[in-house]
């Protein structure tokens, strides 16, 4: 009498799905960090979510008709980094909230952050949330 079932159990299992989920990672990740740009402008600056919550030395604004505003008092552009300088010459941490209309061009957010960049002060973009 043979007691014996008829399916045998096989300890063995097959890699093969084990190594198609490992190459959808591989491929998720490579097209991903691609993405990922740390040094890049993004040229859609005016829209973002989130606030800014930084303790505001000064504030540079530029409106539509390229009017440059120092905490709301109109200055012009020529005399734009003497008064900075004027202004942020007794802070420790320097920082500059640099509101930009949407519109502007690029170049003129550009010589706001070249003045602070060559004098060591802070500069965070403002934006408006979604």
């Amino acid at each position: 009498m043979n007691l014996r079932g008829r399916n045998k159990v096989s300890p063995e299992f097959s890699m093969a799905s084990m190594t198609d989920i490992v190459f959808l990672l591989l491929i998720f990740f490579m097209l991903t960090s691609t993405l990922v740009t740390t040094d890049a402008l993004d040229l859609i600056l005016p829209k973002a979510k989130g606030k800014t919550e930084h303790s505001q030395n000064i504030s540079v604004s530029i409106k539509k008709n390229l009017e440059y505003y120092i905490n709301k008092k109109h200055i012009k552009k020529e005399n734009l980094e003497t008064r900075l300088k004027s202004k942020l010459d007794k802070e420790e941490k320097p920082v500059i909230i640099l509101r930009v209309e949407e519109g502007v061009p690029i170049e003129n957010a550009v010589y706001v952050m070249d003045i602070a960049n060559r004098n060591n002060y802070k500069v965070i973009l403002a934006v408006r949330p979604k």
